[in-house]
């Protein structure tokens, strides 16, 4: 929550209860306790922003460019409001450690992953 100041990165969303942490690399794939909790590791998101980047139809590029999948239909793309172009605020480049570990690892690359 401080680190991003009460507010979603793409959306400006403030409302503490809507809100969710959600890690970049998740904590089961963590090696150590110092990734586990590495403020870099995280993301405060709106709820469906969160659901959405942790079942990999969604990434975030080093810019903070969001990347939508082609796995997403598009009326899904239209519904969760990711048919236009979104960004991230506030990176840090210490979060490019576990965003590139998030693009090669969760994020789905195309259509053949939607099953």
């Amino acid at each position: 929550m401080e680190y991003w100041d009460g507010r979603c990165p793409m959306t400006g969303l403030d409302v503490p209860e809507l809100l969710r942490a959600s890690h970049i690399k998740p904590w089961a794939a963590c090696t150590t306790d110092a990734e586990r909790l590495d403020v870099f590791n995280g993301l405060l998101l709106a709820p469906h922003l969160d659901a959405t980047f942790d079942a990999g139809f969604i990434t975030i590029s080093a810019d903070g460019t969001v990347r939508v999948s082609d796995a997403l239909p598009p009326g899904a793309r239209s519904s969760l409001g990711l048919d236009g172009w979104l960004r991230v605020h506030g990176l840090h480049r210490d979060h490019e450690r576990y965003l590139s570990w998030h693009r090669s690892r969760i994020f789905r690359t195309g259509a053949e992953d939607a099953s």
